[in-house]
């Protein structure tokens, strides 16, 4: 027996997933959003249980900040600003095994989800923006498309596995999102590791599970804490009058982008959503001389300092304005460095 035959031995002794359910994982295909926190520990354990695809989305750029609880990336990422997606695949290709990686440095939204969830047998939330949540839900439910939730911050968070037609949406449980500054956030409450992983691996288990076994799963709500110990389950029901699940109205989905701007969580960063055409950014780089500080390329992005803000431009012509949880601040930076 080669080294390759035994990989998953182990795993596949395991009864309730067996040589069968290891051949659907590696025959699977899944989005995942956001190689962050939570997207981080959930691609390294399917890239090691051995799933077929793994179609990984990220918008950022590393920071120091995201070290203690990102377990995908490393000082010198952080210190170069390499973009998460970029990061994400160097440190899972190392890992080795089946796993086939694709990467997009792009902002989920109503105009790529289609394109970018073709073909995937399941979703998985690994993102930290309520909005893109509900994005997420809205083309589940549409395409019939399993998708897993998952929210962490401070020492606990939550986990709902979406099964469109079988269980409850997101909007079944939480029918709207709440205000801004309705909730705690990583800014507020602050977020650990031990959580991060704890809902992650949650996540992942339930992940390889609707992947790996036919069997039918029961939707239910977990929450945890690693700090106090606590765990609670809750059977998810499917709300009456649901104007998603049973309305068929998906205001994420279809309704155009109202807001040119996003605020990131925990990190007084705005992100500027790109006008068309893009900017060329060797463009703007050029006509930051003597203006911008430390005008710096990393791979394909430009880096630079102005005023009292820290700005990251993207090929596709996305922004992100660091020093700043203003949106009309940051637009108007857009707009005076790099262009209306």
């Amino acid at each position: 027996m080669t080294q390759a035959d035994r990989r998953f031995e182990r795993q596949e002794r395991f009864a309730s997933l067996g040589a069968e359910g290891q051949a659907r994982l590696e025959n699977a295909r899944c989005l995942l959003v956001g190689c962050g926190a939570l997207g981080g520990v959930i691609a390294q354990s399917l890239t090691r249980a051995g799933v077929g695809t793994l179609v990984l989305v990220d918008r950022d750029v590393v920071e120091v900040t995201n070290l203690p609880r990102q377990v995908l990336f490393e000082d010198r990422h952080a210190e170069e600003g390499t973009l998460k997606v970029e990061a994400a695949l160097e440190t899972l290709s190392r890992i080795g095994g089946p796993t086939r990686f694709e990467t997009h440095a792009d902002h989920l939204d109503a105009e790529n989800i289609e394109d970018l969830a073709e073909g995937c047998d399941l979703i998985l939330d690994g993102t930290d923006n309520l909005g893109t949540r509900y994005l997420v839900n809205d083309y589940a439910v549409d395409a019939g498309v399993p998708w897993i939730y998952g929210g962490v911050v401070g020492s606990g968070g939550l986990v709902l596995p979406v099964l469109p037609g079988e269980g409850p949406c997101l909007r079944c449980v939480f029918p709207e999102p709440p205000p801004a500054g309705a909730l705690p956030t990583c800014e507020t409450a602050g977020v650990i590791l031990p959580a991060v992983a704890a809902v992650a691996s949650l996540q992942s288990g339930l992940a390889m599970r609707l992947l790996a076994s036919p069997e039918t799963l029961e939707p239910a709500l977990v929450e945890l804490d690693v700090w106090t110990g606590e765990t609670r389950r809750v059977r998810a029901k499917r709300r009456a009058g649901c104007p998603c699940c049973e309305g068929r109205d998906f205001p994420f989905l279809h309704e155009p982008q109202a807001r040119p701007a996003t605020i990131l969580c925990g990190r007084n960063t705005v992100q500027v959503r790109g006008r068309k055409p893009a900017p060329d950014p060797r463009a703007v780089a050029q006509a930051l001389d003597g203006i911008a500080r430390d005008v710096r390329f990393a791979g394909p992005i430009l880096r630079f300092e102005v005023e009292e803000f820290c700005v990251t431009l993207f090929e596709d012509g996305r922004a992100l304005i660091e020093g700043t949880d203003e949106i009309e601040r940051a637009l108007a930076v857009y707009d005076r460095y790099i262009g209306s």
